[in-house]
C-alpha cells in the first residue's frame, strides 16, 4: 500500500473526499505557518515560550519511564501494571526537564499526554488554527522525548500535526486486528487497547501473523509543519525521533451522539455474546449482518416510513429514551 501525500488541501477537498475515502494521508507543511511551528524552528527555548504565554500552570498528566525502558511506554513483565509512572504535573516542570536532558543520550522517558488546551493553555487554537476542522475541535497537545507509542486504535477521526521534532507513525487498516496482537481491554498504558508486539524486535515465533501486518502497514515520517490523516479506527504506532517532540492533534466524529458511543456497543456485544454456544453466535452473527452492517433498504424497505423504529429515523428524545430503556434492562 503506498500513502498519499498532499500539499496543498482544503476544507472542502478533505471534508468531502478524503475523509470519505477512510485512507491516511501525509499534508506536507500543512501547518507550518503556525506560530508555534516557526517558534520551534527558532530554538526549543523559543516554543517553550510560546507555548508558556497560554499555560495556566495546571497539573497535567505526565509519564515518566526509566532509561532502562528505551522509551517504550509498555506493561511490566507480568501484564500486572505497567514499566513507567503516571502522574500530574506542572508543563513548565516538563519544559525544564526536556531542555535539561535533550543531550542526554539515554535519559529517562518522558511523555506528556493529551493536554487539552482549551482548559491548560487556552487561546493556543485561537493562535495556531486549523483551516480544515471547525474552530470548535479542540488541539490536544502531546510533548515528549523519544518516546514509543505502542499501535492502538482511537474512536475518533484524527489530523495529527507536528509542531516540534519528528514522528514516525506506523499505520494499520481496521483488518488488521488479528494480526496485531491485542492486549487486555481492562487494563491498558492509556485507555485504548494496544499491540503486544514490540516493533523494534518483533518476536515472530510467539506473534507470527504480524509480519502479515507489516505486509498492510503504511509509514509516514513527519517533520515540523507536516500533518497526518488518521482514519477512524486505524491502528497506528507512534516513534518521537528527537529529543524535544510537540504534537497537536483534532480528534472528532460524526455528531450522533444521542444514539450512544459505538465503544460500549461493542464491550457489551463481546460479554454478552462471546461465551454463547457456536450455533447461537452464528445466529446473532446473521442479525448483525442483516440489521447493523448491511444495506438498511434491506432491512427497513418493506416497512411504512414511521413504523421503522430503531431501524429508521429517531429524534434526539426518541434515541434517548431507548438509551434509557437500555440501561435499565443491563442494569437490571
Amino acid at each position: 500500500m503506498t500513502l498519499r501525500e498532499m500539499t496543498a488541501v482544503d476544507a472542502d477537498e478533505f471534508h468531502g473526499t478524503i475523509v470519505p475515502a477512510a485512507q491516511p494521508v501525509i499534508f506536507r507543511g500543512l501547518v507550518s505557518d503556525w506560530p508555534a511551528v516557526q517558534a520551534g524552528a527558532q530554538s526549543d527555548e523559543a516554543l517553550f515560550a510560546h507555548l508558556s504565554g497560554f499555560d495556566q500552570q495546571q497539573s497535567v498528566t505526565t509519564l515518566v519511564g526509566d532509561p532502562e525502558a528505551g522509551g517504550r511506554f509498555f506493561y511490566n513483565a507480568d501484564l500486572s501494571g505497567f514499566n513507567f509512572r503516571s502522574g500530574g504535573a506542572r508543563l513548565s516542570k516538563s519544559f525544564e526537564f526536556l531542555l535539561a536532558n535533550r543531550d542526554e543520550p539515554r535519559p529517562a522517558s518522558l511523555a506528556v499526554q493529551s493536554v487539552a488546551t482549551n482548559t491548560h493553555l487556552p487561546g493556543f487554537g485561537q493562535a495556531n488554527p486549523s483551516s480544515l476542522l471547525d474552530p470548535s475541535v479542540e488541539p490536544r497537545l502531546w510533548i515528549g522525548n523519544r518516546a514509543i507509542i505502542a499501535a492502538h486504535h482511537d474512536p475518533y477521526e484524527n489530523l495529527a500535526c507536528v509542531v516540534a521534532g519528528r514522528r514516525r507513525f506506523t499505520l494499520f487498516p481496521p483488518s488488521s486486528v488479528g494480526d496485531l496482537y491485542i492486549g487486555p481491554f481492562e487494563l491498558t498504558p492509556g485507555g485504548p487497547t494496544i499491540s503486544m508486539v514490540s516493533f523494534d524486535d518483533p518476536d515472530l515465533e510467539r506473534y507470527p501473523r504480524f509480519a502479515q501486518a507489516m505486509e498492510a502497514s503504511l509509514v509516514a515520517e513527519l517533520e515540523p509543519g507536516d500533518a497526518l490523516y488518521i482514519p477512524y479506527l486505524w491502528w497506528h504506532h507512534v516513534r518521537s525521533l528527537a529529543p524535544v517532540n510537540v504534537l497537536a492533534n483534532y480528534w472528532w466524529t460524526p455528531p450522533a451522539e444521542e444514539r450512544g458511543a459505538p465503544h460500549d456497543a461493542f464491550l457489551h456485544a463481546v460479554l454478552a455474546l462471546r461465551a454463547l454456544p457456536d450455533p447461537h453466535r452464528a445466529a446473532w452473527k446473521t442479525l448483525f449482518d442483516h440489521y447493523v452492517f448491511g444495506e438498511p433498504e434491506a432491512a427497513t424497505g418493506h416497512l411504512p416510513a414511521g413504523r421503522q423504529g430503531i431501524l429508521g429515523e429517531l429524534t434526539p428524545e426518541e434515541a434517548q429514551r431507548l438509551r434509557k430503556l437500555l440501561s435499565q434492562q443491563i442494569l437490571s
